[in-house]
């Protein structure tokens, strides 16, 4: 049975020291992605202690890093979600998205609720994806998809 994870320091700790490994072994989000059987967003959000990973992944995933059974235990939990302190974030790749979603988020609100009504995009049923394409004035660009299911609001 899964449980709940209520203290967020022991999922941190355990980010700390897989990112380590992954890091020690030379191994990218990919290569613990497909020893869990999982598409690679979800993998590192739960290996960065957002998410917890069924028993055969969390296994996989803890073998694959050389972590004990007490991590892989730890990686099956219901963490307490939420990376970010209540602080505007000073990482420049977060905070861009914290811009983006200060520049945009009400119009984001505003076409959703245009298209489908007065809800929400999930971040449970949720799919995320991260692509590098060819930009055709030079360089590169970002394509990163955020696919949510809409939930509407119900009165009670």
């Amino acid at each position: 049975m899964v449980h709940a994870q209520f203290d967020p320091t022991a999922r941190q700790a355990l980010a700390i020291a897989a990112v380590d490994a992954k890091d020690r072994k030379g191994l990218t989000w990919q290569r613990i992605a497909d020893a869990a059987g999982l598409s690679v967003a979800f993998t590192a959000a739960a290996v960065l202690g957002q998410h917890a990973l069924p028993a055969e992944s969390a296994k996989a995933v803890a073998e694959l890093l050389g972590l004990d059974e007490d991590a892989e235990r730890l990686l099956r939990t219901v963490p307490t979600r939420g990376s970010l302190d209540g602080a505007v974030p000073t990482d420049p790749t977060i905070y861009r998205f914290y811009e983006m979603l200060q520049v945009y988020g009400t119009t984001l609100k505003a076409l959703v609720h245009e298209e489908f009504g007065d809800g929400i995009i999930s971040a449970i049923n949720f799919r995320l994806d991260v692509k590098k394409v060819a930009d055709p004035e030079g360089g590169e660009r970002a394509v990163i998809t955020l696919d949510g299911k809409y939930l509407p609001t119900r009165p009670f």
